[in-house]
């Protein structure tokens, strides 16, 4: 136990410095910056708590209500920070007030949970009596419900970013979130596991312990690594243009006389069609790194009229993009067989031949090479 302890309290140490030496151009941006010392605040409060576990030894000591008191005064405001530092990352720093203090009020009840416990067995903290059990577990619950709580909130707006990139690039970019998900992940496997390690104790209490740290781990290195990538910035751009087409089809909509309606509509959308047709026989969707705002000039319509076309055939920008540039490909292994998969992947607009092979599998069911086999057996 106690070795577990030190290696968590020299992982913690570590983590909280590799987040404070981040360079500067990284966390210039002030929602950077605000998640950065929350995930600070976490990994700071994580290590104060197995610092203090450590010496003093509360569990080989056998002061097993006072080592649980411990973990729970310090685990629900390290997991808020936590938490809430994705989220205030996701919304780019656009969070209720709610959602800020939400640890205070839980942490707060937790600890009034634990000392009305206490007053029932009498004062006594050596004693495991039913009614200090029950506000143990009362706590914890507060714990599980509140990182719940922010997991669900997570979830929902990477499904919100996720369209939002979906709706300007022209190709899957799910790779800037997936290590978005896989923290909250981690989060909502903390709710589960860490009451486990607070009550537990015994020797099979590493295993869980592995798991939460391992996760820990991944979740603030990752961190680090999103923060000194471009992959913020794409992000941005892409929330930002969502936004935008938002609002120019808002104006739009209010500024449109009522008289006019349903007939403008389908008008609307007959002369989007048009020009979109016109534009993908001239082969515009072939060039690579093609954004929606782009696409929107080049094909002569405003960008929320095209995305809102888009809508309307239930198509995300880049899938929309992509079926098209895997119908060219086909055509060129058909009419070509002798290109190589790296010459079908420029022609098409794919950024490289891996993501080509990848996409064509996804849209064909088959490899570009199992593809001309089937046409050579037609």
């Amino acid at each position: 136990m106690e070795k577990m302890q030190f290696a968590a309290l020299v992982l913690m140490t570590m983590l909280t410095m590799k987040l404070l030496v981040l360079p500067r151009r990284a966390v210039s941006n002030p929602t950077m910056s605000t998640a950065r010392w929350l995930m600070v605040g976490g990994t700071a409060l994580l290590g104060v708590q197995f610092l203090l576990q450590f010496t003093l030894q509360l569990r080989t000591l056998g002061h097993i209500n006072q080592a649980i008191m411990l973990n729970l005064a310090l685990f629900i405001p390290c997991s808020a920070m936590i938490s809430l530092a994705v989220l205030y990352l996701q919304r780019q720093g656009r969070i209720s007030h709610m959602e800020r203090l939400m640890g205070l009020p839980v942490w707060a009840l937790a600890m009034i949970l634990i000392v009305v416990g206490i007053e029932m067995d009498g004062g006594e903290l050596e004693s495991a009596s039913p009614a200090l059990q029950w506000a143990e577990i009362g706590a914890s619950a507060c714990y599980a419900a509140m990182q719940l709580y922010y997991s669900t909130k997570s979830m929902r707006e990477i499904r919100r970013i996720r369209q939002a990139i979906a709706n300007y690039y022209d190709e899957d970019m799910d790779s800037l979130l997936q290590w978005m998900q896989l923290s909250i992940l981690v989060l909502t496997l903390m709710a589960v596991l860490v009451p486990i390690m607070i009550f537990g104790n015994g020797p099979w209490l590493a295993f869980f312990g592995l798991l939460v740290f391992g996760g820990i781990f991944y979740l603030v290195d990752s961190f680090c690594l999103y923060a000194v990538s471009s992959a913020p910035a794409k992000v941005q751009e892409a929330e930002e243009s969502e936004e935008t087409n938002q609002a120019e089809e808002q104006e739009v909509v209010t500024a449109r006389d009522v008289k006019t309606g349903d007939d403008t509509d389908a008008e609307l959308t007959q002369r989007v069609a048009t020009a979109v047709e016109q534009w993908v026989k001239r082969g515009g969707y072939l060039q690579s790194g093609l954004k929606l705002p782009t696409a929107a000039e080049e094909i002569g319509v405003p960008r929320y009229q095209l995305s809102s076309w888009l809508k309307q055939q239930g198509r995300h920008y880049s899938d929309w993009l992509t079926d098209l540039r895997i119908d060219e490909a086909k055509r060129i292994l058909r009419d070509n067989p002798e290109w190589s998969n790296e010459a079908v992947a420029q022609h098409c607009g794919f950024s490289d031949r891996s993501y080509f092979q990848k996409k064509f599998k996804e849209g064909t069911g088959m490899t570009p090479a199992d593809y001309l086999l089937s046409v050579a057996e037609q």
